[in-house]
């Protein structure tokens, strides 16, 4: 596991592995989003996100490692806000099973305890009745906490680069206090630790600067968010997979799976078997999503224990 410095060494040697504008301008939209060196057209961007928001994602992406500093500099603020918005549009409820306790008084907050109010009842008897020392009884959801292992030893460009920013950008915006982020291929990369703070925007940015290269070693990848989860003190701790679950290093990624108190995992639909067998052999449930745009529901459907 690789953490603190190491990470951000790790980050900051992806950051070199850029692309050229002539590598860029194979897409056909380049030209119209960046029509000369260092520039960005935001509007341009908009267009393409309502034509067609997976392709332009992936563009977006893309050019978060270009060449041109200008370009890559307004290129990662742009999709930072854009990702963290995107992620922000579906609905954000608590889930999992509630508990019955007994809460400061609020006028919406349950039902009143009588037993736990009857003093200040008594006392105000003919008067007005201390509201603070009155108590109700009221659910109380159970806090989760979010551990994102991203998959980078495939290609990494492009939608699954985009997906996994957007995830990552999800995954901050569910649960913002208690959240860590994994990056991993030979070894895990931490692009943010469970409790420890730090900005959104970066967390999206450390992840869209991040290369795919290497093998992949699913069991310890598995076994570092298990680290990272003991960390929190949640009622729910929820791993979430975003991998086609092929690994390529000894291992037992099973048992390492097996350890975790919850998994979930999300794969491309284009490539989805080898992930299928894997959440069935160890009780995970399984999503498949076709392009970036759709990784913020997939995780709030994976998320909802009743869906």
């Amino acid at each position: 596991m690789k953490e603190g410095d190491e990470a951000d060494a790790e980050v900051a040697n992806s950051q070199k592995r850029t692309t050229s504008r002539r590598e860029l301008a194979r897409n056909p939209r380049f030209e119209q989003v960046s029509p000369e060196v260092g520039e960005l057209d935001e509007s341009a961007v908009e267009e393409g996100l309502r034509e067609d928001p997976d392709e332009m994602l992936a563009m977006l992406a893309d050019l978060v490692g270009a060449t041109d500093r200008r370009l890559r500099e307004l290129a990662k603020r742009l999709a930072a806000s854009l990702f963290l918005d995107i992620a922000r549009r579906g609905p954000v409820r608590p889930r999992g099973v509630g508990t019955l306790r007994e809460l400061p008084y609020r006028p919406d907050g349950g039902d009143l305890d009588i037993d736990a109010s009857l003093e200040a009842i008594m006392e105000g008897r003919g008067g007005a009745i201390d509201a603070e020392r009155l108590r109700v009884r009221g659910w109380v959801q159970p806090t989760t906490a979010l551990c994102l292992l991203v998959d980078r030893s495939g290609s990494m460009g492009g939608k699954p680069l985009a997906t996994a920013a957007l995830a990552a950008a999800a995954v901050a915006n569910r649960s913002p206090s208690d959240y860590s982020v994994l990056a991993f291929g030979k070894n895990a990369v931490v692009a943010k630790g469970q409790l420890t703070p730090k900005p959104s925007e970066l967390v999206v940015n450390d992840v869209l600067s991040l290369r795919g290269f290497g093998t992949t070693d699913l069991a310890g990848a598995l076994r570092v968010a298990g680290a990272q989860l003991e960390r929190s003190r949640a009622g729910r701790k929820v791993t979430v997979l975003l991998s086609d679950c092929r690994s390529t290093v000894d291992g037992d990624p099973v048992a390492a799976a097996g350890a975790l108190t919850e998994l979930v995992v999300v794969a491309p639909d284009s490539d989805s078997d080898e992930a299928r067998a894997f959440a069935h052999q160890v009780g995970a449930r399984c999503i498949t999503i076709s392009g970036p745009s759709q990784v913020a529901a997939a995780l709030t459907q994976a998320l909802d224990r009743a869906g």
